[in-house]
């Protein structure tokens, strides 16, 4: 089951030779456009996978025989991230910039997305049920190269200011404390998730991770006022 957003590449083509339902359209909300995805499945599992990660088979044989066990809801797969042909394995975290786990199979009805632009929130059921992590990981290629991470960053922290003036959360802190995280943040990331270990990518992990509150809160006052002017 695949769900297309406003692609303007074959996706659309390559989707409909390959899978039995193809949902094409244009979300402004991530999380309206995933829930819609796990909606439309027919099967009892779920997993969730996007158009930049791939399921490598000792991932697909894991899957297999742990969805055969009746006592979790969902399992966490962990995140192998590519930048270009580099295996960047340390400075990711579940946050705004980069994920080393996440759950992403889970049964159907258990999961649902918030309504966020970017990075929605997720609402699971049954926390009696709730899984562990696989073993097995899957390939996120997650950015091209340098160039690639600072567009994402750009488009990330445009969206996450829209989310941010939504909330009224524009003018919750300062610029001073706002700076304060983008420093505490760049530390964390680089040092106690060791993203010193990958060298010039490293630095660009942690420089983006520590930004994209900064800039977010800092995109956030400029749509609060041009939403002003507009009203």
């Amino acid at each position: 089951m695949v769900v297309l957003d406003r692609c303007t590449d074959r996706s659309s083509e390559i989707a409909h030779q390959l899978a039995d339902v193809v949902i094409e359209g244009g979300w402004e909300i991530e999380g309206a456009r995933r829930n819609l995805g796990i909606r439309s499945c027919s099967g009892e599992w779920i997993l969730e996978a996007d158009a930049d990660e791939f399921v490598p088979a000792d991932l697909a044989r894991e899957i297999r025989e742990v969805i055969r066990d009746e006592r979790f809801d969902n399992y966490g797969i962990p995140v192998r991230n590519y930048i270009g042909k580099h295996y960047v394995k340390h400075g990711w975290g579940n946050g705004s910039f980069g994920k080393k786990t996440y759950k992403g199979l889970f049964r159907k009805g258990t999961k649902w997305w918030g309504d966020e632009r970017v990075h929605p929130k997720t609402t699971y059921s049954g926390d009696e049920r709730a899984g562990h992590n696989l073993q097995h990981g899957i390939d996120h290629y997650v950015d091209r190269d340098v160039s690639d991470m600072m567009q994402r960053l750009n488009n990330y922290t445009t969206q996450h200011a829209r989310d941010m003036v939504d909330r009224g959360e524009a003018n919750k802190i300062g610029l001073a404390t706002a700076f304060r995280k983008f420093l505490s943040r760049f530390l964390k990331v680089y040092f106690r998730r060791e993203a010193y270990k990958e060298k010039e990518l490293g630095i660009m992990v942690a420089l983006c991770g520590a930004l994209y509150p900064l800039i977010s809160h800092i995109k956030a006052g400029e749509e609060f006022e041009r939403r002003g002017r507009q009203t």
